[in-house]
């Protein structure tokens, strides 16, 4: 389990660190109501993270992902980039289910 859906406010996401030492991935999980989206923390134009604070991975005025080192903003559906030098590209997904019980959960493949 990453963190219960209620954790994380509408419109906002949560990062995480999935393992330890250099195995460790980071990931981050954007809220939109009742759903939830998962991405790889890192930008596909310099694979630098996202967040620009803890958590702060979306634009308040638009509720788009924002990349904290070059402004590329994506959808928080798809993570397809639509504004910044790597539109077209999206973010790596890292998919997550709501079960039952309100808890998100990392899909594993």
């Amino acid at each position: 389990m990453l963190c219960r859906l209620d954790d994380i406010e509408d419109g906002q996401a949560k990062g995480f660190t999935l393992g330890q030492g250099p195995e460790a991935r980071e990931i981050f999980v954007v809220r939109e109501g009742a759903r939830a989206f998962g991405y790889v923390n890192s930008c596909p134009h310099l694979g630098t993270p996202l967040d620009w604070q803890g958590d702060r991975f979306i634009l308040e005025d638009s509720g788009l992902i924002m990349c904290a080192t070059h402004g590329a903003l994506f959808e928080t559906a798809d993570g397809l980039c639509v504004d910044g030098p790597c539109v077209g590209q999206s973010l790596e997904p890292a998919p997550v289910v709501i079960d039952g019980a309100g808890r998100v959960l990392l899909v594993e493949g």
